[in-house]
């Protein structure tokens, strides 16, 4: 869904949506023109929404920094910072061709928390080190001075967050690497965020410093002295205090919890106590048991719908419905629509229209159904239920009712041949056992749950007008097999013989018998064909030709019918052949009512397994979105170990240690645990825009990890400098002083990332585009909470655990040189 780009682009559309069309102008009273679709509305839309919430987690991500840092000075960093970066990367969008859409627009709402992290955690350190000067010197810096402190400060924690960002930036590589319908979706994301993360990345380690040395100036609020510092202090010691006393239980629950989370319980317990027989156990295991571990419990799709606010109603028939049966299934189905309140207008077609690329047949309807916007509905009604409503409302007897939206159904179609959510492809030699197997399968699944129709491509029921030519009649009057099918070409189907030039226009004369002469069997067998002789040699013909049955033959430059050179006849045959792999296939359109993709076809499966009989040579492979979603998630696991090496090398080279580096990557399990129960509790499916999220998310925790590690790094190396690294007591009070004194630009961290993407999530679910950047969105909330939870948590454990071994080290020479000391 692009956006009308350009002056002269959207003056010639808004011409367009104004002006009289022409044909009013020649219409006669009581007549107009009416639109039937117009996809600009929601373009129009989709892009509204994306732009309200870049503007309000613009505000929310501003009011978290001037809410922390208590100076609203500081804060302009960050809100300066902000719209720069996202300002710059419309610049290589509008190079390379990227239009303001829903997803590229998506990839920048995405990655605000983000951008501003390196402004907000350099700001905040030069608070802390203004503070320690002001602390020390017992007086307020000199503007030299205070210069001079910024530097430090920025210096301190440029390298680590300038790597971090960096990592995010990079963490999407898989995302370019998709194909087909979901790369022409995500790649515009892609590009976008890691334009936004590039630029945030390039500002943190130039222009921040320089906005910190011009605006952080005049009162600095100490940290002791804000009520929401003093608040996490008061709140995080104790917690800290009790984890470090039991390092190894809380080593052992930060375990458990993870495992909780991916544990196939009802893989591993209830489907094998269903199995010994115990019945009352397995149903209590299922129903109490089943539900508290969330990653079993979630479904997978391909894609959520993108809210079009217009449904387009497919039914299709068996091949053979007449003109006159159309037109009246075709009237009753849009008046029983329009009956429905929230319905705004109906156009059905049935058939195809006067182009080569809608080759559809009278079976196959087509009606689009425009709604009234949300607030026009009645209370309580959801699209869900006008649809279900819809679908009671339409039962035809022999149609199969498929309910979608345009652009959506264009899209499938156009790349996989299908028209329903599900597609099953049946491959075998012959065309009429493939039809068999499908309606097979129809009937297999046509009471299925979750099945809201199922239909089986007539790969035979096609009905065929036959001329075949008698080439020894034919022969008797002169006549070529290909001379009787011009006539036939000719006289039925129209030729074109000529071309009629008027001024700049160029019109083909055709020619062809008048209706009457070929609307019916009867008619056409009246068709005349005229024979090659003539008067000139009627001498020579008189002399006849004697047929097999004595009789003379007069040729004489005859008109004979058609019906004597060819037999006419109705025939059945393929409405249309395909062919795939070398081989004929069928088609089975399933269209589902669950959002559970993978989970309906392995139940389907089971069932068509147990009712349907496939022929040696014949097979069934499922096709649409499944194929989809299994294309994609096979992609994401090739391309993962390769995205994660690159994370590594940059890590490696901000921390110079491995040791650091797989503390840091520690944070990915633990965000896991939040992403995967939020998608439970939402109800959401594991889809392609959730696993966008999760790798989002993936160079988040990265980052958040990286500040987590770089404050207890900078307290080690105070205490150190300080000669109080000796003991165990100073190696906890250090790890202390650098989780509980530091919490501020953690947390911080963390609520920038999470309410920059907190509007996201309530946006209602009508709103056109919500649905998709929600998916994305859900997991990256879910696992930052965790992930900033557990890191509070471990992270002082490992590190505790980490430098104990040092701290041995260091305390070994002091016992052997305590008799020299004496």
């Amino acid at each position: 869904l692009d956006e009308l780009s350009g002056r002269q682009k959207q003056k010639k559309w808004f011409w367009r949506k104004t002006k009289p069309r022409p044909t009013e102008w020649s219409l006669p009273g009581g007549y107009r023109v009416v639109t039937t679709y117009d996809r600009s509305d929601l373009i129009k839309r989709s892009i509204a929404t994306l732009r309200e919430k870049l503007i309000e987690e613009s505000i929310v991500v501003a009011l978290v920094c001037l809410v922390f840092l208590w100076h609203i000075r500081s804060g302009l960093v960050a809100i300066i910072t902000l719209p720069i970066a996202i300002i710059l990367s419309f610049v290589p969008m509008y190079r390379l061709g990227l239009t303001s859409n829903i997803m590229s627009l998506g990839g920048i709402a995405i990655a605000i928390g983000a951008m501003v992290d390196a402004a907000i955690i350099m700001v905040e350190n030069a608070h802390k080190y203004l503070e320690h000067f002001r602390d020390g010197k017992g007086r307020d810096p000199t503007p030299a001075e205070r210069v001079q402190v910024i530097i430090e400060a920025a210096k301190s924690v440029g390298r680590p967050l300038f790597f971090s960002l960096l990592v995010i930036t990079v963490s999407f590589i898989p995302v370019f690497s998709l194909e087909a319908q979901e790369g022409r979706l995500f790649k515009p994301l892609a590009f976008t965020k890691t334009f936004s993360m590039l630029f945030a990345s390039l500002l943190g380690v130039t222009l921040v410093p320089v906005l910190m040395v011009l605006l952080i100036r005049g009162k600095i609020t100490p940290e002791a002295k804000n009520p929401l510092n003093r608040f996490l202090i008061w709140a995080y010691q104790p917690f800290v205090h009790f984890v470090l006393r039991f390092r190894w239980l809380t080593l052992i629950g930060g375990c458990l919890v993870v495992a909780w989370v991916f544990y196939p319980w009802r893989a591993t317990v209830t489907d094998r106590l269903q199995k010994s027989g115990t019945t009352a156990l397995a149903s209590f295991s299922e129903k109490y048991l089943d539900p508290l571990f969330p990653f079993q419990n979630l479904g997978k799709e391909f894609m959520p719908p993108l809210n079009e606010g217009t449904i387009l109603f497919m039914p299709t028939a068996v091949p053979g419905m007449s003109i006159g049966e159309a037109t009246k299934i075709l009237q009753i189905q849009d008046r029983l629509l329009r009956q429905i309140p929230e319905v705004e207008t109906v156009f059905g077609k049935a058939g195809q229209s006067e182009t080569p690329t809608d080759p559809a047949p009278l079976s196959m309807f087509e009606t689009v159904v425009t709604l009234k916007s949300h607030e026009q509905w009645r209370p309580g009604m959801t699209w869900e239920k006008i649809v279900a409503g819809m679908n009671q409302k339409l039962k035809t007897p022999g149609m199969a009712n498929i309910f979608w939206m345009p652009i959506q159904t264009r899209t499938e179609m156009l790349t996989t041949g299908f028209r329903s959510i599900l597609g099953i492809k049946v491959f075998g030699p012959d065309l009429g056992v493939i039809q068999d197997v499908g309606v097979q399968i129809e009937k297999a699944l046509s009471d299925f749950p979750d099945t809201r129709s199922v239909f089986a491509e007539r790969t035979t029921g096609g009905y065929f007008l036959d001329f075949k030519v008698n080439r020894q009649a034919a022969a008797r009057y002169g006549l070529t097999v290909g001379d009787v099918n011009d006539i036939i070409e000719t006289a039925i189907g129209g030729k074109t013989i000529s071309t009629t030039v008027e001024g700049r226009e160029r019109y083909p004369i055709a020619v062809r018998y008048a209706r009457d002469f070929r609307e019916d069997l009867d008619a056409l067998k009246r068709v005349l064909v005229a024979t090659p002789a003539g008067p000139q040699n009627s001498a020579t013909v008189n002399a006849g030709s004697e047929n097999g049955n004595g009789e003379t033959a007069s040729v004489m430059g005859a008109q004979v019918p058609i019906s004597m050179l060819a037999d006419i006849s109705y025939k059945t045959g393929p409405p249309s052949i395909r062919n795939e792999s070398g081989q004929l296939v069928g088609f089975v359109f399933v269209d589902i009512t669950t959002d559970d993709i993978e989970g309906y076809v392995r139940a389907a499966n089971q069932r068509i397994n147990e009712m349907v009989k496939f022929p040696p040579g014949y097979y069934v492979q499922w096709a649409g979105q499944f194929e989809y979603q299994q294309r994609a998630f096979k992609r994401f696991l090739l391309l993962f170990p390769f995205t994660l090496l690159i994370i590594i090398v940059l890590l490696y080279l901000n921390t110079k240690s491995v040791v650091k580096i797989a503390i840091v990557l520690l944070a990915v399990p633990f965000s896991l645990v939040g992403a995967f129960w939020l998608l439970y509790l939402l109800g959401y499916n594991l889809s392609t825009a959730v696993w966008v999220g999760i790798i989002a998310l993936a160079g988040l925790d990265a980052e958040t990890g990286v500040v987590m590690l770089l404050y207890l790094d900078h307290a080690w190396e105070k205490f150190r400098s300080l000669g109080r690294m000796n003991t165990m007591g100073d190696l906890q009070g250090a790890v202390i002083e650098g989780a509980v004194q530091r919490i501020r630009p953690k947390i911080m961290t963390v609520c920038a990332i999470l309410f920059g993407l907190l509007p996201i999530m309530w946006s209602p679910v009508t709103q056109a585009g919500a649905d998709v950047m929600k998916r994305i969105a859900a997991p990256m909330i879910g696992g930052v909470v965790t992930s900033a939870i557990l890191e509070l948590l471990i992270y002082p454990v490992i590190y505790v655990i980490w430098r104990s071994r040092e701290i041995k080290r260091l305390q070994k020479p002091q016992i052997g040189s305590c008799p020299d000391l004496m």
